[in-house]
């Protein structure tokens, strides 16, 4: 069985860098064989139109990459792409070890915030195996939550799920008076309206050679996919309210999407006592993806709380 190559350049320390082995994923989760197709220059690959399939490539790469035992999702919700998700959490390790004298801070003692994990929680099942952080993992729909405590449940990680019951806030809620992290984290909702999240599963459906369907390949609750003002007035929210939260929090971050959206971040940004601003981005194939990190510390005092967290 020959392995499917991944048209990427992912992070160096990214398990999936040579492809997916399928040889050795179907070993794993024999649920994947039948899902398996021959493309036409003779290799052997996953329908990406079929989100049963989709499903369980990501069982089979959580189980034979990450140890976990068990990763389902209802109907409807995000199946995130995971050598996309692997690449962010090697990339924030990286950030880490620059505060710290190049060495990447593991350990429990390492605390890292989700935001706006969703059921599939896959960020912290990640990132705990990695590192061995310790993730607290929050989300405001209240089934993502209940299906996130299954998982940790199931698969014996020791990860806090709290769930954020004000959407109209970000880490109000979550962030309590005597928490500290290094590190927070988010995937935040793309599109600006339904109908535009709509728009975009057609676009991905004529990328996958097939009729335009209202089923979404990867899934997707509607506060996954979409608020008002998408992701730029989502990610400037962020950016305000994390004012609030600077001595508490060494790096916060996000995903961006689109390019055009760093400007205004860039300028809500200027309006804050922010120390360090950094635009970290993640090659892969054709696509070109990033995340915006923001500290309200300089990196001298980032690395006196390196040292206290690794004492």
């Amino acid at each position: 069985m020959k392995s499917m190559p991944l048209k990427s350049k992912l992070h160096p320390r990214n398990r999936h860098n040579q492809g997916y082995d399928l040889a050795y994923l179907t070993s794993q989760v024999a649920a994947l064989k039948p899902y398996i197709v021959l493309t036409p220059n003779g290799t052997e690959s996953i329908d990406f139109s079929d989100e049963q399939a989709v499903k369980i490539l990501n069982q089979a790469l959580l189980k034979a990459y990450y140890n976990v035992e068990f990763w389902d999702l209802p109907v409807g919700y995000l199946c995130p792409p995971i050598p996309g998700r692997v690449d962010y959490i090697h990339y924030l390790a990286d950030l880490l070890a620059a505060d710290n004298n190049g060495q990447i801070p593991t350990g429990k003692h390492v605390k890292v915030l989700d935001i706006g994990t969703g059921a599939n929680l896959v960020y912290p099942l990640i990132g705990s195996h990695e590192y061995n952080w310790h993730f607290t993992a929050s989300d405001i729909d209240p089934v993502a939550i209940k299906l996130a405590k299954q998982l940790v449940q199931f698969n014996q990680r020791k990860i806090t799920i709290k769930q954020q019951k004000n959407p109209q806030q970000i880490f109000k809620g979550v962030i309590n008076s005597k928490d500290l992290f290094h590190l927070t984290l988010c995937n935040p909702p793309f599109h600006a309206s339904a109908e535009e999240a709509s728009k975009g599963s057609e676009r991905k459906w004529k990328n996958l050679g097939k009729s335009p369907s209202n089923v979404l390949n990867f899934g997707g609750q509607h506060n996954e996919l979409w608020c008002e003002g998408g992701e730029q007035q989502f990610i400037v929210n962020m950016i305000i309210e994390s004012e609030q939260f600077a001595e508490q929090c060494m790096w916060f971050t996000s995903l961006v999407s689109k390019k055009d959206t760093l400007p205004a971040l860039h300028a809500q940004l200027q309006k804050l006592p922010v120390a360090e601003v950094k635009v970290v981005e993640m090659a892969q194939g054709q696509k070109v993806s990033r995340f915006i990190a923001w500290s309200y510390f300089d990196q001298a005092t980032r690395a006196e709380i390196c040292q206290q967290f690794t004492a």
